[in-house]
């Protein structure tokens, strides 16, 4: 197969290509080659009043309550490589990204902001992995690739009720896509408590042949105690009551160990506590404590990238994980099933068409509260 330049890596850096760098920002809507920057009536007009065409004039994008704004739409072939955005002033889990290939109206992505961009509780934290980075200033980077045949469409949504201003660049390529590239999906879930020893549904309903590459979780603790002894499992290809892969518990899933806490690995040694990290592949970027005031629950921002090995599926896939407490006993400890608060993006690649989604609850239920 001949090089498209969908994507470089050191291996590659010096191939030449014949793909066609694009952009698209407030700056160039279209992404047209030499059509940047040539705004003269943007937001930011005032500012560069005494300076003139050329200068900043349209750096940003202001949605308002209950509306929908096209970030861009791509026509012709090709794939993204990257996606920069910051929200100011804006709600992370009520601004809904949605990104839909070639001629669907289903959307292929549907999730809140925030939780696309691995901070699923309305507060910044630092992540450096491969696929996600997010920088200080809240800024939000993806270096997903997503291939696209005939067109690319992203959508903004904002159902909050204040304003919602966006900084971003969309950054593509327009190129020969290889026959064998699936699409990237990216799907949103919330249960809020979750059922006694009910099962958390990370991903359900697809169909078609694929890859999964990647869980983001946004996890709230509503029980004392260490909470990350559920099962992850993976239900491949027609699989019935038991799955092709069984997890050992949450935090093995996510690349930790013996409850994310130093104090436990190490024998009781130094002070209890759970220790942030964040990895090219996984981490646990954000643990938010209480204060003795509002903020009663611990909440957890936890991801898992299947990049060098992602879950092959043929025709059908289907995610789940446990929410499983410990419990001290006197003479024994047990397993305590949780009801917890649990929200979660599953990311992967498959064929067209896009199974339909769930509905995507409302803002109320949506609401961190």
């Amino acid at each position: 197969m001949a090089f498209s330049g969908l994507g470089l890596h050191l291996g590659n850096l010096s191939r030449l290509s014949n793909a066609q760098t694009r952009s698209i920002s407030p700056e160039n809507f279209t992404g047209e080659k030499g059509k940047g920057g040539m705004s003269v009536d943007g937001p930011a007009a005032r500012q560069a009043r005494d300076l003139g065409q050329g200068w900043k004039i349209s750096p940003y994008v202001v949605i308002e309550p209950g509306a929908t704004f096209t970030l861009a739409d791509i026509q012709g072939q090709g794939a993204i490589q990257q996606i920069w955005m910051t929200l100011a002033r804006g709600r992370l889990r009520h601004s809904i990204l949605r990104i839909c290939w070639d001629d669907q109206e289903q959307p292929s992505v549907e999730c809140p902001a925030g939780d696309f961009f691995a901070c699923g509780w309305e507060e910044f934290a630092q992540v450096s992995s491969l696929a996600v980075c997010v920088n200080p200033g809240r800024a939000f980077n993806c270096y997903w690739e997503m291939p696209f045949r005939k067109r690319a469409r992203f959508t903004l949504e904002n159902r909050s009720e204040e304003q919602l201003t966006v900084y971003y660049q969309i950054n593509y390529a327009l190129t020969e896509v290889p026959e064998d590239c699936a699409y990237f999906h990216a799907q949103f879930r919330r249960t809020n408590p979750l059922p006694y020893k009910g099962v958390y549904t990370i991903l359900d309903g697809v169909s078609g042949a694929g890859h999964y590459v990647g869980t983001y979780m946004a996890w709230g603790v509503n029980n004392n105690g260490w909470w990350g002894e559920g099962e992850i499992k993976f239900f491949i290809d027609g699989d019935g009551a038991f799955p092709t892969i069984c997890g050992t518990g949450t935090e093995d899933y996510f690349c930790g160990a013996y409850n994310f806490d130093p104090h436990v690995a190490h024998s009781g040694q130094g002070q209890s506590r759970y220790q942030e990290f964040t990895t090219p592949y996984a981490g646990l970027p954000q643990v938010i404590r209480p204060d003795g005031v509002y903020k009663s629950q611990q909440r957890f921002g936890l991801y898992r990238w299947h990049i060098p090995d992602p879950v092959r599926f043929r025709s059908d896939l289907r995610v789940t994980i446990q929410a499983l407490g410990w419990l001290p006993g006197v003479k024994e400890a047990k397993y305590l099933p949780l009801q917890d608060d649990i929200a979660s993006v599953a990311f992967w690649y498959q064929t067209l068409p896009t199974p339909p989604f769930p509905t995507l609850p409302g803002p109320d239920y949506l609401e961190i509260g």
